[in-house]
């Protein structure tokens, strides 16, 4: 009978693995020995380190097995180019830079750099397309002025948008540079939002009103239960969501080629006025055809992949397909590093081969939310059969071997994809990587423990971290032996040590600077931008400390009026802190008469809770108002009390417990501590632009 270490030791090392340092080893002898990376001259940081030999070493056994041969790709992001912008950079209204891609200028070279790996530097260049496309005559796209892109289709009377990036400012510059070279003057007859991730919704308010939505002039067309999880997705852990996509989405990293490149998806999000019009149809039948501004449109939903909410659409007048985000010349994000709920891998597969047998083998064009379109039959196809194939793999293959007894904490040094997609560039990890993905299938199914009693009930790192300390003799023989390691290249068991020497002393900066150096030779050495993002926003967290300045909002006015009654309820009760309330007891009847809605609202055994559709017989206080007003107490700009005053609100009973539940409320700070120690060092300020990128960045996946 085959153990299951034996299993585990005759499986081949991952090609994933090879990409984050230490498993140089095994592709390459041992690893270089060296003198500690000197500092780096034109590094954003001033402790910021040169790449080691291991790094480099790694970069160009990348550069030696890839498929650069296939150039594919820069002949299809380049054709139909109509016109560019002038000026790359793209004002807010508020006043600050809202788009600048002239700050990527330097990923345009062709040299590589030793601090970005090739693959890396390859789609940082294909997200260069910063202009006005023809894909077939009647459909254009905008590209480059967002993270996603804006396509417009000629309908009978008007043009059908869709999408229309994350912000306002770059989809009023697109609209005027596609009304400037093609558009006819004609205006906007219908906006298709594909899905409910902010960067596809968010520049509504450039090209439509809510007079234009009134007066039937635009129709507003979603997939079902777009609304909801608009808003579900990003508030119940949206604090927490937000302070980790500064990881993610490298927020504080400078562009640069120490610092941050690109998101694969895109090169960045925008940093624009955001708004949101709500639908005025929603797509609810799986397979759904209408004449949308007299063009015949096939809607595919394809709930629970890559969004909850999302879309395909057959345009079979061009014989075009519009793949949404289900597609994209990139692995996406099965588990996403910011904080979601798991995504169904099988499923998603899934619709991409109902997709390619309803559509594909018709279409002569495909298109999608970011990226290039895919022209010719075979080549659609193709693209279509390798992405179904990359999702369902990476469900079927991690259950496999998870059915064999390999753990959360295991899965991510074995799965390894196919080699035949490893060839192809759109199968790549740019968005998703397939070390965070395989992770995230096993906690779909089984969940964060390895079945380890060990590690059932685990220590806190803090509490935990003193022991190892003791048991290895103390910082100096850990400092000692992590600079050995380092020096050798072997990145991530450096890592291993030093973190446990932080998190027992917070204060020993020189463990601090030692372990963002190793953080940042991994981060330099991924493919992946969301990994190489966090690695290096670690280290810089480590060197700088908690960045402090204006707090990041995960939602404009639009999106918080959107917000259901029960839902900012049930985030009230998130907002509390129950060691406050222990002992307290009443019970609130809320009515909505203007929408018909009622609630009872109790505190009991330290927890708030709604239901809606009941009234208590007996409440202590009983509160009477419209939703319209409501809403104002939603948004932070009135309170309960003064609509009371102003006789917008109606109560009986306690009207004093209104005031003990605002007491139980807790601001949650949106720059807690990640890395120990940060917090007490020197904080930089962190500018409002900077912030407005973290709030778009928190929906725009």
């Amino acid at each position: 009978m085959t153990t299951r270490r034996e299993f585990l030791s005759a499986l081949p090392a991952t090609g994933a693995a090879f990409a984050i340092g230490g498993a140089l080893m095994a592709e390459s002898g041992p690893a270089l020995a060296q003198t500690p990376p000197p500092l780096a001259p034109g590094h954003f940081h001033p402790k910021g380190k040169a790449p080691s030999e291991p790094t480099i070493a790694v970069l160009k056994q990348a550069r030696a097995t890839l498929p650069f041969d296939d150039t594919r790709d820069f002949d299809e992001f380049n054709r139909g180019l109509i016109a560019r912008r002038a000026d790359m950079v793209i004002a807010a209204d508020a006043g600050h830079s809202a788009w600048d891609l002239g700050r990527f200028a330097f990923v345009d070279q062709t040299e590589e750099f030793d601090t970005v790996h090739p693959s890396m530097h390859r789609i940082a260049q294909l997200n260069q397309n910063f202009g006005l496309y023809e894909v077939v005559p009647g459909i254009y796209q905008v590209r480059g002025f967002d993270l996603s892109q804006a396509t417009f289709v000629r309908g009978k009377t008007g043009w059908i948008l869709f999408d229309v990036l994350t912000s306002a400012e770059p989809m009023r510059a697109a609209w005027e540079l596609f009304q400037e070279h093609v558009g006819e003057g004609l205006p906007v007859s219908a906006v298709v939002y594909s899905h409910n991730h902010g960067d596809h919704w968010g520049g509504v308010r450039a090209v439509v009103t809510d007079e234009d939505v009134a007066a039937g002039r635009v129709e507003i067309i979603a997939p079902v239960g777009f609304m909801e999880n608009l808003i579900a997705e990003n508030v119940y852990a949206g604090n927490a969501m937000n302070r980790r996509l500064f990881y993610q989405y490298g927020v504080l990293l400078p562009v640069s080629p120490y610092g941050y490149v690109t998101q694969g998806l895109g090169q960045a999000v925008s940093r624009g006025s955001t708004g949101l019009i709500a639908p005025t149809r929603i797509v609810s039948d799986a397979i759904e055809e209408f004449e949308v501004d007299g063009l015949r449109l096939v809607f595919q939903n394809t709930p629970d992949t890559e969004a909850p909410s999302e879309m395909n659409t057959w345009i079979p007048d061009y014989k075009t397909l519009w793949m949404a985000e289900n597609v994209s010349a990139t692995l996406h994000n099965i588990y996403t590093l910011r904080g979601a709920p798991v995504r169904d891998p099988l499923r998603w597969s899934k619709y991409i081969a109902g997709a390619l047998y309803l559509y594909g083998q018709q279409a002569e064009v495909m298109i999608t939310a970011h990226h290039w379109p895919r022209w010719g039959n075979a080549r659609i196809q193709e693209v279509l059969r390798a992405q179904r194939d990359l999702y369902a793999h990476m469900n079927n293959h991690v259950l496999h071997l998870a059915n064999q007894g390999v753990t959360i904490n295991q899965i991510h040094n074995v799965y390894q994809v196919p080699a035949s997609l490893q060839d192809k560039w759109y199968a790549r990890g740019y968005h998703g990587s397939p070390q965070h993905n395989a992770r995230g299938v096993v906690q779909r199914y089984l969940g964060f423990w390895d079945c380890n009693p060990a590690t059932l009930i685990p220590l806190s790192p803090a509490d935990s971290a003193p022991l190892y300390v003791g048991m290895m003799g103390g910082a100096t023989a850990i400092m000692a032996r992590a600079r050995s390691l380092h020096d050798a290249g072997d990145y991530l068991l450096a890592i291993e040590i030093l973190n446990k020497l932080v998190q027992a002393e917070p204060q020993n900066r020189d463990a601090a600077d030692m372990l963002a150096d190793a953080f940042e030779q991994v981060g330099y050495q991924q493919e992946n931008p969301g990994l190489r993002n966090s690695f290096l926003s670690g280290a810089y967290e480590l060197r700088t400390g908690v960045p402090q300045g204006q707090s990041p909002k995960s939602s404009g006015p639009d999106v918080v009026r959107a917000m259901s009654t029960e839902l900012w309820l049930n985030f009230l009760g998130i907002r509390m802190d129950s060691t406050r309330a222990e002992g307290l007891r009443f019970t609130i009847n809320l009515a909505l008469p203007d929408i018909g809605e009622t609630f009872i609202i109790e505190l009991e055994n330290a927890t708030l809770t709604n239901i809606r559709g009941f009234q208590s017989a007996t409440p202590d206080l009983a509160i009477t108002l419209n939703r319209s007003d409501l809403v104002t107490v939603m948004m932070g700009t009135s309170s309960f009390e003064a609509l009371i005053s102003a006789g917008k609100a109606k109560t009986t009973g306690d009207v004093s417990i209104l005031a003990t539940l605002a007491g139980l409320m807790v601001e949650f700070d949106p720059l807690f501590e990640v890395m120990p120690g940060t917090a007490p060092a020197a904080k930089p300020d962190v500018s409002a632009n900077t912030l407005d990128a973290a709030a778009g960045a928190s929906i725009a996946e």
